[in-house]
């Protein structure tokens, strides 16, 4: 388990992490969102001890990353992998050579049968067998990518760290790479943490996600809890419109997650008789189900045993002004 407690990160006068906490759960896959200049990367950057913090605590599996311990810290850093935006990719060595680097790094033969199989294992898995000997210069964004991923996860992390690791591709790729991430997530049991802008990357990957706004945690959950019925400040992240309602009568918007499968709308106008509106409806999949809201209208005589029946049957509503 990564756990931050009241993390507080500073560049001389200005203050870009203010009083971080979060718990990620090993094995998940947690998404970190907001804005540019939120405070995400810094926050990546102090999980895996890149960055320092002035004050607060983060803790893997009871071990604090601290940069004064040198030594523990790069233990802990062995741990986790990362990609990266840009892949970071050496263009003069071939993909297989990529891929061996962290070994090298820590003094690990690359030439040995065990560390043969355990490469090309990983070119198997991120589907790049037949690009073995290619140079990065003549692999696509995606293949780059999985590259990129395949030498993250060489060394066996345990932790696996991904900086707007989508953000140079386009959407095709971009759902081939989320694809591999859960394939990796789910057959390795590796937890994963994806910093991102992008709401279709955590949507159908993250199982709980936090939003950053100016270096604080605003909001933490699932992804469907958060973006089906947003907060103020989450919904100007999403920059959603409001819908045109109608003026007469009454308009109340009902939000469907897990909780609410059944056919509410044919149920409530069987059960209470009555006559209403559908104006507006907005249905999204997060992670192969599908949720959203919708927006009814009316009569105000109708709208007390509407919003009783709503309780009842455990749906989310709200009044429309």
């Amino acid at each position: 388990m990564i756990v931050l407690k009241d993390v507080k990160k500073s560049f001389n006068d200005l203050d870009v992490l203010k009083g971080i906490s979060m718990q990620i759960q090993d094995h998940e896959i947690y998404g970190i969102i907001g804005q540019s200049g939120a405070g995400k990367s810094t926050l990546l950057r102090c999980i895996n001890g890149l960055e320092d913090y002035q004050s607060g605590e983060i803790t893997i599996d009871g071990i604090t990353v601290n940069q004064n311990d040198k030594q523990q810290l790069r233990l802990l850093q062995k741990e986790m992998g990362m990609i990266f935006q840009n892949f970071n990719l050496l263009q003069r060595l071939t993909v297989y050579e990529n891929i061996a680097l962290p070994m090298k790094f820590w003094g690990i033969k690359t030439n040995t049968p065990e560390a043969k199989a355990k490469i090309e294992s990983l070119l198997d898995l991120v589907g790049l067998k037949d690009k073995r000997d290619a140079k990065p210069a003549s692999l696509s964004g995606g293949q780059q990518q999985r590259v990129a991923i395949a030498r993250a996860l060489v060394l066996d992390p345990k932790i696996l760290l991904c900086d707007e690791a989508t953000s140079a591709l386009d959407p095709a790729i971009t759902r081939e790479i989320l694809s591999l991430l859960q394939e990796i997530n789910e057959k390795l049991g590796i937890t994963i943490i994806v910093v991102t802008h992008q709401m279709e990357v955590v949507k159908q990957i993250c199982q709980r996600v936090s939003f950053l706004k100016d270096g604080m945690v605003l909001a933490e959950g699932k992804p469907e809890d958060l973006f089906v019925r947003p907060i103020k400040e989450v919904k100007s992240f999403l920059q959603e419109e409001s819908a045109l309602l109608p003026e007469k009568g009454v308009n109340i918007q009902l939000f469907f997650t897990d909780k609410s499968s059944d056919p509410v709308i044919t149920m409530m106008a069987r059960d209470l008789d009555i006559d209403f509106s559908i104006c507006w409806a907005k249905l999204e999949d997060f992670r192969k189900n599908v949720y959203g809201s919708l927006v009814i209208n009316l009569d105000e005589k109708d709208k007390e045993k509407v919003i009783q029946y709503l309780d009842e049957v455990g749906v989310g509503w709200e009044v429309l002004s």
